[in-house]
């Protein structure tokens, strides 16, 4: 199972409307999932219902936090300019940090933060963003897996012998390769995935929806702004060379 060219190429585009159609859902189904998770009779043992809201929230920001946190990882040693690209690069294999754990911790990463961003859907808009994400996700992995053993041939097939997919080993599975993490230019990278974390535990604080959209509205900016830089410094590139 592997993505087409166009899914890889316009992999962004197709992650923001994937998101789009499952906030959309509401229209269809009224009941947000969080109204199923929170026991709302106190007299029966349960949270009192704002109270519970924000523990969900809670749970759904720490979930986007460890996203970020784990994508900053994985970018400090791929760098956000490869992780960015439109284009896959199969020239290098990348055996340090979290790849040494997990052989996509980017696409696990943003796994785990889909399940936070789902949480404040509806029903069926969390399990139609969480489904059809992660098959994105696999299908990316499976063509970047494809390139990578035509280029790296034995040497990718005996990573992959090692270290698994997607669900990650908590023990390393092969050795440090002394490679130097750069954090500067994966926070600056994955900027945006924190943004997204931050927007959801300051919502659960205030429970204040233009809160909330505010600092996803800045957080899509961001990222928008990194396109454009990165766009630009590849022209610049390819014009020097």
């Amino acid at each position: 199972m592997r993505a087409t060219e166009f899914e890889f190429r316009y992999r962004a585009l197709l992650i923001g409307l994937i998101f789009c159609v499952g906030f959309w859902l509401y229209a269809a189904d009224h009941v947000p999932l969080i109204r199923l998770l929170v026991h709302s009779n106190p007299g029966a043992g349960g949270l009192p219902p704002t109270l519970g809201t924000q523990i969900v929230l809670a749970v759904a920001a720490l979930l986007a936090a460890v996203g970020a946190l784990v994508r900053t990882w994985g970018a400090a040693y791929l760098k956000s300019s490869v992780v960015h690209d439109a284009n896959l690069h199969s020239n290098e294999l990348v055996a340090d940090g979290p790849y040494r754990h997990v052989r996509h911790p980017l696409y696990s990463a943003s796994i785990v933060a889909t399940l936070g961003f789902a949480l404040l859907a509806s029903r069926t808009g969390f399990a139609f963003m969480v489904i059809v994400m992660t098959l994105l996700y696999v299908r990316l992995a499976g063509r970047e897996e494809v390139e990578l053993e035509r280029e790296q041939g034995e040497r990718f097939r005996e990573f992959c012998r090692r270290v698994p997919k997607l669900w990650p080993s908590i023990r390393p599975r092969v050795p440090a390769s002394g490679a130097k993490p750069q954090w500067a230019q994966a926070f600056r990278g994955e900027m945006f995935m924190w943004g997204f974390a931050a927007a959801i535990a300051l919502f659960a604080a205030t429970l204040n929806w233009i809160v909330l959209w505010s600092v996803l509205g800045a957080a899509f900016l961001s990222f928008w702004a990194l396109q454009v830089v990165h766009n630009r410094r590849k022209k610049q590139t390819a014009t020097a060379a």
